[in-house]
């Protein structure tokens, strides 16, 4: 049935894309030049003091992955006839979130070394909400495993 807990969780990995997709994930201000660098899960910003944008590169990458993290978030709701089946996207999805979580990390620290910034910069929602989606997915995963646990104890039974 579709109103299992796992399938509230499930939605809740899909929100928390959609504000992966919608916030900023990253922001490091430069404080000797008052440059700011903004991220988000479409575009990495470098702002200087007036308010202008100096330089823009596409993150299209990251964009495209957490739209498919959530779409599959969202396939695997309908797939609660085959439990197996969705434990096993939920898992290819766990993996798919670990690899945003690893890019955005790459990428940030990568303009940190090449700004020469004395700290790392701010995560923001953006970036909290794919580990939010994470832990949703794992919680997801339990209470499948916990109806599968059920099925055969019935089947048992009989």
């Amino acid at each position: 049935m579709i109103q299992r807990l796992q399938s509230i969780f499930l939605f809740l990995v899909a929100v928390a894309m959609g504000l992966t997709l919608g916030l900023d994930l990253w922001v490091q201000q430069v404080a000797d030049s008052g440059e700011i660098w903004k991220m988000n899960a479409l575009f990495m910003n470098q702002i200087d003091a007036s308010g202008e944008v100096l330089q823009s590169s596409s993150n299209w990458y990251i964009a495209a992955l957490a739209s498919f993290v959530g779409l599959m978030a969202i396939i695997s709701i309908f797939q609660y006839r085959n439990l197996g089946r969705q434990m096993m996207l939920n898992m290819v999805n766990s993996l798919f979130m670990v690899g945003l979580v690893a890019i955005v990390f790459l990428i940030t620290s990568g303009v940190n070394s090449e700004i020469s910034a004395a700290d790392n910069g701010t995560y923001e929602i953006g970036f909290w909400a794919i580990l939010v989606a994470m832990v949703c997915n794992m919680l997801a995963n339990r209470f499948i495993r916990k109806d599968v646990a059920l099925l055969k104890s019935v089947d048992r039974i009989r």
